[in-house]
This record gives C-alpha cells, structure tokens and sequence, in this order.
C-alpha cells in the first residue's frame, strides 16, 4: 500500500512556534547550518509512531521553550496521509491535562499509539546510530526492534508489555515483598511476550536476510544473526510451547540472581544483533565508520524494499538524518538512486546543499535557518 505523507503541521514543537508544510507526497531535503531545526522537524514525524521518537525523548521535553521558561509548552503534531485509496489525518501532542503524557489521534478520534502503525511506518537513521556496531547492546536491538515492527506492528504491543511486565517483577526482587504466587504470574506474562518477540525477530532477521541476499546495489551485503541464550540451539526457536516453558524456568531459576544485582539478567531482552560484513570478512565493529553506515543503510534498503511489496501495509517513510555527508559520492548516488526506484518517501538532512546534487529535479529542497523554512527548490 503505498503511503505518502502529504502535509505535516507542527505547533510549538522544540524550536518551531508553528510550521505548516505541504511535501506534495515527495521526498524531501533539508539543508542548513547545525541547530537550524533540521532534526527537529524529522523528530516531529517520528512521533507519529509508538515511542518516544528517534531523539528517545519524553513528552514533556518535546514542546517549545523559550531561554526563560523551565517547562516546555504543550505541542502538537499533525500530518494527511495519502493512498491511493484514502486520506488519513493522525495527530498527536502533549495531553493538555498532564504535559507530560500523550495524546493520539486518528481521524479526530482519540486511540491507542499503536494504532498509528495501520498508516504509517518510519524507518530512520540518525548520527546518534553511528556507532550503533560500538554500543552497548540495548542500542542495537532497540534498532532493530524498529525494523521489525516497521513490518509487525504487533511486535511493538509485545515488547511493551514485555518491558512492563519486566519492570514489576525486578521491583518485587529488590523492593518485595517477593510473593511467590505474584513472581509466577509476572513471569507467565513475561514468557507469553517473550515467546512473541523472540519468533517476531527471527521471522524479520530470516526476511531481512533474504531480501540482502536478492538485492544488488553499491552497498555491502550484511550477514545478520541474533545472540542470546534463546539463540544458542538449547530450545527450538518455533516450538512455541517448548520455548514458553523454558523461558518460565529461566526466569523463576534467575530470581536470586537477578534480585542481587538488581537488574534482569535473562529474557529476549537480553539479546543481540550480530552484524557481519561478508565482503571485508569482519565483524560491523572492527569496521570503518563509513563501512559500518553502509551496513546499516543495507539493512534499512532491504527493508524498505520488502514493505514496498506488501499490498495490506502501508510502506516505510524513510528519515535520513546527516546520512549522506558519510558516504562517498557514488554510494550517496546510489543511495538516492535507490530509495527513488523503490519509491520510498525519503526525508534527508545535511549542512550543504552540495550533498543533494543527484536529488535536485526528484526532491523538494529546502534551507532552514532558525527554524524557518526558505529557498525552496523543486
């Protein structure tokens, strides 16, 4: 189903008092000085998904706020999407009850964030995943998570109550009282979620696999795995049954352990994503930065060329924050080559306007300076 964003309107959002943008639909380039507002209005998008957008930023923080005020405003997000067969309007913002808590809606009717994965899927780089091969763990399953549900929007429900459900029993190992019958229901919960996301990963990485291996472009091929105690072979992956049981005995097994030092140290939310780059025959970590951004561009390609060929789905908009200024001229040619024939609305950002010469005639352009939007190029 393919999915355009037609216009976004932002209302005291970070450092825009207000902006209202018609993208026609197209991709779309922001170029301009650093803290023009260029990431700002790419965070503005993200958070028409479920989550706390690709700043990882609270409500609270999120509206506009003067040198003088020690509370950001309520803000607001709106946006029309467009299929070729309907038009859809999604907004959200800061609830005006309570700043710190948001409020969705779909066609002025108040719903659940998740709802916001029927219409649009984001997929998204930032400068923060540069070093996404260097970090702890938690970052790189964060992203790929963001893959997976860009396919499953049900896997971002399941890691959702996962994590919840993750959150009370650790209270109950530290603060107790540890109730035995009330540990047994937690971690039922947790390993009905976990069963979910553990196949939900394996399912994407297998497809994500398939479609690197099928597609031909200027970027690395990327061999993909997942590690974690789930992943060794000990349980077979899609036993559901075998797989929901021995998690429950991991966890009850894990209770002392984990109640000493204070964190979980078993679930699927202990997993990691391996990346491998099959040309240098190196790990994504031992390679060069402008190595590691291709590996990561492979993926987010491979995906968005699989959801493009889904019917029922809406497929990905793609948000490309400071991308291309890391990539040599012919890979950001192929880049832009690439998210064109796929017909990808793609949103990029940089400081030169240099960087989007093979855009010019196929993008709208535009400079920001102070969160104004001027110099529009066609």
């Amino acid at each position: 189903m393919k999915t355009r964003l037609h216009t976004l309107s932002l209302t005291e959002f970070r450092g825009y008092e207000r902006l209202d943008v018609d993208l026609e639909g197209r991709s779309l380039y922001l170029f301009g000085a650093n803290g023009a507002g260029k990431t700002n209005f790419l965070e503005a998008i993200s958070v028409l998904n479920p989550g706390r957008g690709l700043r990882n930023a609270s409500v609270g923080d999120l509206g506009r706020r003067l040198p003088h005020e020690t509370k950001g405003r309520a803000w607001g997000v709106s946006a029309i999407l467009k299929t070729e067969d309907e038009e859809v309007r999604l907004g959200t913002g800061s609830d005006p009850r309570n700043l710190d808590k948001r409020a969705v809606r779909i066609d002025q009717q108040t719903v659940v964030a998740g709802r916001l994965l029927d219409h649009l899927r984001l997929v998204w780089l930032t400068p923060a995943q540069d070093r996404i091969f260097l970090e702890a763990r938690a970052e790189r399953l964060r992203f790929f998570d963001r893959l997976v549900f860009a396919a499953d929007p049900h896997h971002a429900s399941t890691v959702a109550a996962y994590e919840k459900a993750l959150r009370e029993r650790l209270k109950l190992l530290t603060q107790g009282p540890a109730d035995a019958v009330w540990l047994d229901a937690l971690e039922e919960r947790l390993a009905n979620a976990g069963v979910g996301m553990i196949v939900a990963r394996r399912l994407a990485l297998e497809a994500l696999q398939a479609e690197i291996e099928s597609h031909q472009g200027a970027f690395p091929k990327a061999d993909l795995g997942l590690t974690g105690e789930e992943q060794s072979g000990a349980v077979a992956v899609y036993d559901h049954r075998a797989l929901n049981g021995w998690l429950r005995d991991g966890f009850a097994r894990a209770r002392a352990r984990d109640s000493a030092a204070g964190r979980s140290l078993f679930g699927p939310h202990r997993t990691d994503l391996s990346v491998f780059h099959r040309d240098k025959d190196r790990q994504a970590a031992d390679c060069s930065t402008g190595e590691q951004k291709a590996l990561v561009l492979n993926m987010i390609l491979a995906q968005g060329a699989r959801l493009s060929r889904v019917k029922m789905a809406p497929n990905p908009v793609v948000l490309l924050d400071e991308v291309a200024a890391h990539l040599d001229p012919i890979r950001r040619g192929a880049l832009f080559d690439e998210t064109d024939h796929l017909g990808l609305q793609t949103l990029f950002t940089g400081t030169d306007e240099n960087l989007f010469d093979g855009l010019k005639g196929r993008a709208l352009g535009v400079r920001v300076e102070g969160g104004q939007w001027t110099e529009f190029r066609n």
